[in-house]
């Protein structure tokens, strides 16, 4: 089914009696921890509430999951596990599929519906009004599991906490967890263009994803190489080693099953080989009528019909509110004098935008132009920082957002440039982030370990991070799998690569202060929880 889901990062705020203790407990913009408890953000949880007297038990430990959990305040009693005849009840038949894949994991009943709640259940609660939809509460007490949170997404991380807890000790311990992320966007973007992947490898990647509390996979499907999606309105595009829309379908459906957003990216107007070798002549050539490697003539009505066609129709078959317009890497603008080297490009801006217009000025058009198509759709929009260019007369659309992946690009510009004009990021860092198949140029693989001791999400470019007073413009990050060599690994060597550094940035996601746990604790911990 498909889902709404909204991120928000308003303030939530609740209170939790503990037998002769009350916690109380306020959060905004996905910061700190249990109000009173003296944690900081970033920082152990420690308990918010006097514990119930016991002569039995010990005060229970937090949980130890990936992301770790943001605040846990402890209990006294025997926690819960699964056993013969424990049921998944539901208050809510939104709830129905959370509940059966929880139920499923966990060899428990699902019983759909219920008032009644007995020892040995876990109950899924959707209420706590109009907070943050991705938080949860998860109690555990008189030996049941109680999760609540004001919007599904929350709900279904509390059941990821839930899982990792029992495949990683065996017991969900006693007490009260109040967890939320410090940022609503949380991603795994993967290059298919380059190279093929399997459905079954895709959606291994996405059940994989949901356990970490991702909620965004990026395909970046058209390329010079390759356009890897069937199509409909230009069937002559796609190459023989692709996805079906049936396919897709699954995959997308999956996806929102796990809370994951598929966000797709067909780029333009660089990076459109696979396009144009079918539409030769909508080839860029410069003065000496030389090709231009990827890049379609954006002085050409006709390409900008074709791009258009595309958005339309995989609109319809990407659900998700959120849209990747690339624009990055535009040959026509990393030569020395675009205006002399493409005399065609430069007439097209000076009868669009008067005698001063250039060809960046027109490739910004262009990034307008899609965005209005995709737009008219109901997605919010990004592009890659090269696709933003300084000095311009027309200026990108306020409401773009800007994917910053690299400062090497001609004319960089750092990442406070963007901040202070007041728009909102997005880190894809690639100095951290970029697991490039084959390490060509500069590129190494990311190791987990350097995510986990050196990144967040403030550090966009380089390894330097950016004043924290743009940190609620930074509205998260993702991990990226580019297929430049697409044979230096096979599907389950990427798969292997990519384990620690995707644990890794997912906690710094969660929660990007310093972790409580060692690198070496914390990777213990991954091969613990498998």
């Amino acid at each position: 089914m498909i889902r709404k889901r909204a991120v928000t990062a308003a303030a939530v705020v609740g209170t939790v009696a503990l037998g002769t203790g009350v916690g109380v407990w306020a959060w905004a913009d996905g910061g700190g921890g249990a109000a009173g408890s003296g944690a900081a953000p970033g920082r152990p949880a420690t308990a918010s509430a006097s514990p119930s007297p016991s002569r039995s038990y010990p005060l229970s430990q937090a949980p130890r999951t990936i992301p770790a959990v943001r605040s846990h305040t402890p209990a006294r009693g025997p926690g819960w596990k699964p056993r013969h005849g424990g049921r998944v009840v539901v208050s809510d038949p939104r709830l129905a599929d959370e509940g059966r894949l929880t139920a499923g994991e966990l060899g428990l009943v699902y019983a759909g519906q219920k008032s009644d709640v007995r020892p040995g259940d876990v109950r899924l609660a959707l209420g706590g009004g109009s907070g943050n939809q991705e938080s949860y509460t998860m109690t555990v007490r008189d030996g049941r599991v109680d999760i609540s949170g004001p919007g599904e997404a929350g709900v279904f991380y509390g059941t990821r906490t839930l899982k990792q807890e029992v495949h990683g000790g065996g017991t969900a311990p006693e007490g009260v967890i109040r967890d939320q992320p410090a940022k609503p966007v949380r991603g795994f973007m993967l290059d298919i263009a380059r190279k093929p992947y399997s459905e079954a490898w895709i959606e291994d990647r996405i059940r994989e994803l949901g356990d970490l509390k991702y909620n965004e996979l990026g395909l970046h499907f058209s390329d010079d190489q390759a356009f890897r999606i069937e199509s409909s309105s230009h069937p002559e595009i796609v190459s023989r080693d692709h996805l079906t829309k049936a396919q897709v379908k699954r995959i997308v459906a999956l996806a929102d099953s796990r809370h994951i957003t598929v966000v797709p990216e067909i780029d333009s107007p660089g990076h459109l080989g696979a396009v144009l070798a079918a539409h030769p002549d909508l080839q860029l050539r410069n003065v000496n009528g030389v090709p231009t490697r990827g890049a379609i003539d954006i002085s050409k009505d006709a390409s900008a019909r074709i791009v258009d066609d595309l958005l339309n129709e995989y609109a319809g078959l990407f659900t998700g509110d959120r849209w990747h317009l690339g624009g990055d890497e535009y040959q026509a603008l990393t030569v020395r004098d675009p205006q002399a080297s493409y005399p065609q490009l430069a007439a097209a801006a000076r009868q669009k935008y008067g005698a001063g217009g250039t060809v960046a000025d027109l490739a910004t058009g262009w990034l307008n132009d899609r965005a209005a198509t995709v737009r008219a759709h109901h997605r919010t929009l990004r592009a890659w920082n090269d696709g933003f260019f300084r000095g311009t007369s027309v200026q990108p659309a306020r409401d773009l957002r800007v994917a910053y992946w690299t400062g090497k690009e001609i004319g960089a510009r750092p990442p406070a440039e963007y901040l202070s004009a007041g728009r909102k990021v997005l880190n894809y860092n690639d100095e951290y982030l970029y697991y490039v198949l084959g390490q060509p140029q500069t590129f190494v693989y990311p190791t987990g370990q350097r995510i986990y001791e050196q990144w967040n999400p403030r550090v966009l470019r380089g390894t330097t991070a950016v004043p924290a007073r743009y940190d609620g413009q930074i509205l998260g990050g993702s991990f990226a799998v580019w297929s430049d060599r697409p044979n230096a690994q096979t599907e389950g060597q990427v798969a292997a690569g990519v384990r620690m550094p995707l644990r890794a940035t997912a906690q710094k996601l969660w929660d990007p202060g310093e972790p409580a746990l060692t690198w070496a604790e914390f990777r213990r911990l991954a091969d613990r929880l498998g």
